[in-house]
């Protein structure tokens, strides 16, 4: 278990790095976690701010289920609500969460859209929900996020599930913490695609429904 905890922190590290070198988050916050067992690995608050994403992994927290730190210092992210109930809802389906300020999607949190599949490679997403609005650190908020996620567990089970809270950010529940990453930066540059394409014209409505045609043609996801 010990081993499987340490890989566990330093694989948040790694991909905390990545996200931030990426454009996938920001020093404004964002926060990753990793359930092993009956613990959880989670990044520690001011990850962003203070650290800008420098960590080691002796930074990332270990909490029991109710979010108590069980080892490390420091205080535990303040969207803990959030990882704590996509852990217990998901527990026999997927064991990473990834909260991103992805910097194309926040175009749609800004704007308050959710966000379709317009690429065969985020088929497997769906259509990215919305979901209503809470404030930030809030137990509404973790609800709300894991409410758009019921019911996406077979989605989790084979990559991940993802929603959009508005004025926010991603909120990603992945099967590990590889599928997480995956899918954050697949469906960030989903968003990219749909902001660009406008710009030459495209109809992203119809565009997805040409893709949604095409892909059930060819008897693909």
């Amino acid at each position: 278990m010990t081993t499987t905890i340490d890989k566990a922190r330093a694989d948040i590290v790694r991909f905390g790095a990545l996200l931030f070198e990426r454009h996938l988050t920001d020093a404004a916050g964002g926060n990753i976690s990793v359930r092993v067992g009956d613990k959880i690995c989670i990044s520690p608050r001011y990850s962003g701010q203070k650290r800008q994403w420098q960590l080691q992994p002796e930074d990332v927290l270990l909490l029991d289920e109710d979010g108590n730190i069980l080892e490390g210092e420091g205080q535990i992210s303040r969207e803990s609500q959030v990882h704590l109930k996509l852990h217990r809802h998901f527990k026999e389906y997927g064991t990473a969460v990834i909260h991103c300020h992805a910097r194309n999607v926040l175009v749609f949190a800004a704007a308050n859209k959710s966000m379709p599949p317009i690429l065969e490679a985020n088929l497997k997403f769906g259509e990215i929900p919305i979901v209503a609005y809470a404030p930030a650190h809030t137990a509404q908020l973790s609800q709300n996020i894991l409410g758009a996620m019921i019911g996406h567990e077979a989605r989790v089970r084979k990559h991940a599930a993802a929603a959009i809270a508005p004025w926010h950010g991603l909120f990603v529940m992945g099967k590990d913490l590889d599928a997480a990453f995956d899918a954050a930066e697949r469906i960030d540059t989903n968003a990219y695609c749909i902001l660009m394409g406008r710009q030459l014209g495209m109809d992203v409505e119809a565009t997805y429904q040409l893709l949604e045609s095409e892909a059930a043609r060819w008897g693909k996801e």
